[in-house]
C-alpha cells in the first residue's frame, strides 16, 4: 500500500523538490499540501493534481506521513503535532534551534511509534552515503576536516537568505550538513571548541567519543562555495567523493527510507531524529563557545540584496 504522503509548507523546496519527488515516487501517494498562504500551497500542488489544504488538522487527517519544508523556527510545534497526530514525519535541517527543542520532537515521536527522518542530503545521496558508511566501518581514522562554504549573499545567488539564515548564519545552515558527514565517520562529540573568521564565517574544533579529533569550516559568506570532507587514518588520506546525483534524488532516497520505516516499524536510521538531535546539540555546543561576536558589523556581514 502506497504511503499517503503530504507536505507541510509551500517555499521552493516545497514546490521545485518534494512535491516532483513525491508525485513520481512509487511506494507514495502524494495527497496534497498545506501552508499558511492557501494560494501559495495552490500553487505546490496544482501541477500535479494533488489537493491544497485550508487546514491543517485536515491534511493530517488524510496522510499517513509528512514533509515539513518549513523553516526550523516553525517546524518544532508542527513536527509534534503531525506525531501526535501519528504522521511520520521526514524534517528540515536543523531539526531545531535549540536543544530543548529538538529533543522535544524527537521524544514525541517516539511516544506515539512515528518514524522520523531528518533530510540530511549528504546521509541520502547514494554515492555519499555508501562512502561514510564504508569510511565509518573502516575506523582507525586519526582526524579530519570538513568545508561546507557558500556566498548567499553575493549578487547572483538565486533568492534572498531566509530571516532565520541571516539570523543564526553558517553554524545552523550549512553546519547540519558537515556535522551529518563528520559525526557520521567519527562518531558522536564529547568536546566543541570554536571561534569565528570573516563574516559568518565559523571554525569548530571537535572531539570524539572514540578519540579522533576533526576541524569544520563554515560560511554563508565565502568568495567561492565547497563541500568537501577528507578523513585522515591509517587507511590514508580519503576525500569523500563529489556529489553525482541531485537534490531529487536525495530526497527520493530520503522517502524510499521513511516508506520502509513506516511499513516495518523499524524506527532507528542513520539520520533518525536522535542523530538530528545529536547535531542540534554539537551546534548549541559551538554558539555557546563563540559568545557574541565582538566585530561584527554591517562591513562583515551582508546586508540581503
Amino acid at each position: 500500500m502506497a504511503l499517503r504522503t503530504g507536505i507541510i509548507g509551500t517555499g521552493a523546496w516545497a514546490r521545485e523538490t518534494h512535491a516532483p519527488v513525491l508525485t513520481a515516487h512509487p511506494d507514495v501517494e502524494f495527497v496534497g499540501a498545506w501552508g499558511r498562504n492557501r494560494a501559495a500551497a495552490d500553487a505546490v500542488v496544482a501541477p500535479f493534481g494533488a489537493r491544497a489544504f485550508g487546514a491543517l488538522d485536515d491534511l493530517l487527517d488524510a496522510v499517513d506521513a509528512v514533509v515539513l519544508a518549513i523553516p526550523p523556527t516553525a517546524q518544532p510545534d508542527l513536527a509534534v503535532r503531525a506525531a501526535r497526530a501519528g504522521c511520520h514525519l521526514l524534517l528540515e535541517k536543523p531539526l531545531a534551534l535549540d536543544v530543548a527543542e529538538a529533543r522535544r520532537i524527537r521524544d514525541e515521536a517516539a511516544a506515539h511509534d512515528v518514524a522520523g527522518l531528518v533530510f540530511l542530503t549528504s546521509r541520502h545521496r547514494p554515492e555519499q552515503r555508501a562512502w561514510i558508511a564504508a569510511a565509518r566501518e573502516r575506523g582507525g581514522w586519526h582526524s579530519a576536516h570538513a568545508s561546507w562554504l557558500a556566498g548567499l549573499y553575493a549578487p547572483d545567488a538565486p533568492r534572498d537568505p531566509a530571516d532565520w539564515r541571516q539570523a543564526k548564519g553558517a553554524l545552523w545552515d550549512v553546519g547540519p550538513h558537515a556535522l551529518s558527514v563528520t559525526l557520521g565517520v567519527l562518531g558522536p562529540v564529547r568536546a566543541v571548541a570554536a571561534t569565528r573568521g570573516l563574516g559568518d564565517t565559523v571554525h569548530l574544533a571537535l572531539r570524539h567519543a572514540d578519540g579522533p579529533s576533526s576541524t569544520v569550516t563554515l560560511s554563508l559568506t565565502a568568495p567561492v562555495q565547497q563541500s568537501l570532507f577528507t578523513a585522515v587514518g591509517a587507511a590514508g588520506v580519503l576525500p569523500m567523493p563529489t556529489p553525482l546525483s541531485t537534490v531529487r534524488v536525495a530526497a527520493a532516497t530520503a522517502v524510499t527510507d521513511l516508506a520502509a520505516m513506516a511499513a516495518s516499524g523499524v524506527r532507528t536510521h542513520d539520520a533518525d531524529l536522535t542523530f538530528g538531535t545529536e547535531i542540534v546539540e554539537v551546534l548549541a555546543a559551538a554558539e555557546a563557545a563563540l559568545g557574541p561576536d565582538p566585530v561584527a558589523s554591517t562591513a562583515t556581514r551582508p546586508q540581503p540584496r
